[in-house]
């Protein structure tokens, strides 16, 4: 399998698939003891000891994306804005609020909301959006966004660069 950035599906049920095997609580996350368990059984690389250690928090966006990133496989529902379902906005509008920063939950009012950012200066933590306006992603870095797709589908992590997302991408603001 080649790997294309996207936590999906597929990826989710290896995930899920791992932890039953290994006796582990079964809830798609790659956390500290499923990590562990993938390095014992040689499928994550080893830590280094000689690196550095882990940076600071970088901020409200940083901590807007580990909170997004919970809900990864969440079911998108629409109108949705809790952990029982989110549609693209709902899941930026609760995330941001876990913050204390409130947004609207339409996609278009969090664009007119925000602070333009150009591609190439994005952080993580800032929305990024497509489709004339109508969807949102909160950016996670390396090219890469988390965002409640569409209908049948789940919380999930795209690629910016690739197919429907590269083609639909109309811009990007920073809330915090």
């Amino acid at each position: 399998m080649t790997p294309d950035g996207d936590f999906g599906p597929i990826t989710l049920a290896a995930v899920r698939g791992f932890q039953a095997r290994h006796g582990l609580v079964v809830d798609g996350q790659v956390g500290t003891h499923t990590l562990a368990a993938l390095r014992r059984a040689g499928v994550a690389p080893a830590r280094h000891h000689h690196s550095a250690p882990p940076r600071r928090a970088e901020g409200v966006g940083a901590r807007a994306v580990s909170i997004a990133e919970r809900y990864l496989g969440v079911p998108y529902v629409w109108g949705g804005a809790s952990p029982s379902g989110f549609d693209c906005s709902g899941l930026v509008m609760f995330v941001y609020a876990q913050l204390g920063i409130d947004l609207p939950h339409f996609a278009a009012a969090q664009f007119r909301d925000g602070r333009h950012v150009r591609m190439d200066h994005l952080r993580r933590g800032d929305l990024v959006f497509f489709d004339d306006l109508n969807h949102v992603g909160i950016y996670i870095g390396g090219g890469r966004f988390i965002h409640a797709p569409h209908t049948g589908d789940h919380v999930r992590i795209s690629s910016l660069s690739s197919g429907w997302y590269a083609e639909n991408y109309d811009g990007a603001t920073r809330v915090a």
